[in-house]
């Protein structure tokens, strides 16, 4: 708990520094401040739980000093060290919001003891300002995810707790906003701190209750309070900075009342889905994508065509450029939704995989299932959809390169046979027996094929999919090494510095 000292006199500053034993029970001392002006200064950036500070110095006293920080820090503890005994003195201390008067002449205990006194009315503030949150946040939480119907009664109760959600005429009506986030976000102590400054900004400037939501949070807010959306995007765009990650938001539609907040929310995580077709836009409302019926769902034949050219060419930049047009497209559409974008996004791997198969046809071979596209999530493919075309078309590429008979087809298959199974022991002796091969002649073999012995290219192989993992999914550094084929966190923690230069953690911060 953090302690100022103020006094204009150098020798109480330093013999309240020095003399007493701060920081064993518990303080954290502050360098003291030679007069409220400075402290006034310093008070906002260094946030002081407590303050202890002299009446009568130069400029302002420290009553005015107490009168200004309790406008501004209301929960801040104040302690008055005075060389006057007056009585006025205390009782316009106390009529100032001050919790405490001692003489400097108290000895140090008396004043350990005012100062603990200070730190114990602060806990005690702070749990039941805690325990009253976290009630209010649970009462108005059931009533949002409920499916049982919403009462006149629980419409009291909640606005009880919630007086902002209470509206004063027929005019008003209520906004609700969920704020999400593209990946995991691991929030630290210290950005907790900091999103908790920028919550209380917003409740104060916008009057706006929020909560906690699956990683993200709720703003809920009277709708004709002036500059509302300009004061989410700030918050929103301030959380993005603190959590060095992008953020998106999106409303329901328009409530009349407490009652219609539920179907807010239903409606706020729908608008949700449309964030890859939001672009760049950070906030999207509900009533903007409501009425769209949604795109074509299926390729045209022409559209087909133009893909199987980019696929027998065998370019992968050419591969790229098509996806982004494509992708390009879909976004241009005014009509498209997540739902229909899947659909005809996955038209276009299933044509891509038809092509190969008759390809494989014309010269009597057969070609594998693709595991990316069998248990394909449609959701993922509306969340991440270039990274899973560029996945699934490479591998139909790489097939075909096989068939083309551009690459050696027993080396062909050992690759996409490693990629397929590298959460799994691959030696090089199980390799080998899979395409029935001699050890020894197979190590050769590969080596001569790809470049890379067998343990430099597996081991390569394992550390890409690490790096797709790191960047596109929330799961933890030690599941991502055992989904890698690393039992060992150690090991694979050396590994992958080895191959980037940098820690898996490390990376993953920097990408994000």
């Amino acid at each position: 708990m953090k302690l100022l000292i103020i006094d204009d006199e150098i020798i109480i500053r330093e013999g309240l520094s020095t003399v007493i034993k701060w920081e064993e029970n518990g303080f954290t001392l502050l360098n003291p401040a030679a007069s409220a002006e400075e402290a006034l200064m310093r008070i906002p950036i260094e946030k002081p739980d407590i303050i202890m500070t002299d009446i009568r110095m130069t400029g302002k006293t420290g009553l005015d000093l107490a009168r200004e920080v309790k406008q501004d820090f209301p929960e801040t503890e104040i302690v008055i060290l005075s060389g006057y005994e007056e009585f006025a003195y205390a009782q316009q201390a106390m009529r100032e919001g001050i919790s405490d008067y001692l003489l400097k002449t108290s000895r140090p205990g008396d004043i350990m003891a005012a100062a603990m006194r200070a730190q114990k009315r602060i806990m005690v503030k702070r749990a039941a300002e805690a325990h009253q949150t976290a009630f209010r946040s649970k009462l108005l939480e059931k009533m949002l995810t409920s499916d049982s119907p919403i009462t006149e009664q629980d419409v009291d109760h909640i606005l009880q707790y919630y007086p902002e959600l209470r509206m004063a005429s027929e005019w008003e009506s209520l906004e609700l906003w969920l704020v999400t986030s593209d990946v995991y976000m691991t929030i630290s102590p210290e950005a907790d701190k900091e999103l908790g400054l920028v919550g209380n900004k917003l409740r104060q400037s916008l009057d706006c209750a929020i909560l906690d939501w699956n990683d993200g949070w709720l703003y809920i807010f009277r709708s004709n309070q002036t500059g509302a959306l300009r004061k989410v995007k700030a918050a929103v765009e301030h959380a993005e900075r603190i959590l060095h990650c992008r953020l998106f938001a999106t409303s329901g539609y328009i409530a009349a009342n407490v009652k219609d907040l539920r179907g807010a929310l239903r409606s706020a995580e729908q608008a949700t889905a449309f964030r890859f077709l939001a672009g760049d836009a950070k906030l999207i409302r509900y009533d903007d994508i409501k009425n769209r019926k949604g795109m074509r769902t299926v390729c045209s034949q022409e559209e087909e065509a133009v893909l199987t050219a980019v696929l027998r060419s065998r370019d992968r930049e050419k591969l790229d450029a098509w996806i982004q047009k494509t992708l390009s497209d879909v976004r241009q559409d005014p009509e498209a939704t997540p739902g229909s974008m899947k659909s005809y996004l996955h038209s276009f791997l299933v044509a891509g995989f038809r092509w190969l198969e008759r390809a494989a046809a014309s010269v009597s071979q057969s070609v594998q299932e693709l595991q990316q596209l069998e248990g394909l999530d449609l959701n993922e493919l509306a969340k991440l959809p270039a990274e899973v075309m560029t996945g699934i078309f490479s591998s139909i590429m790489s097939q075909y390169d096989e068939l083309s008979g551009d690459r050696n087809s027993a080396i062909a298959r050992t690759v996409s046979y490693i990629r397929e199974h590298l959460d799994q022991s691959l030696t090089l002796s199980q390799v080998a027996a899979y395409v029935h091969m001699n050890p020894n002649y197979f190590s050769e073999l590969f080596k001569r094929e790809t470049g890379k012995n067998y343990i430099e290219f597996v081991t390569e192989a394992r550390i890409e999919w690490a790096i797709r993992l790191l960047r596109e999914t929330p799961a933890k550094v030690s599941e991502i090494a055992k989904r890698v084929g690393y039992e060992d966190l150690k090991h694979f923690n050396r590994m992958f510095k080895r191959y980037t230069g940098e820690t898996p953690s490390f990376f993953r911060e920097r990408s994000q």
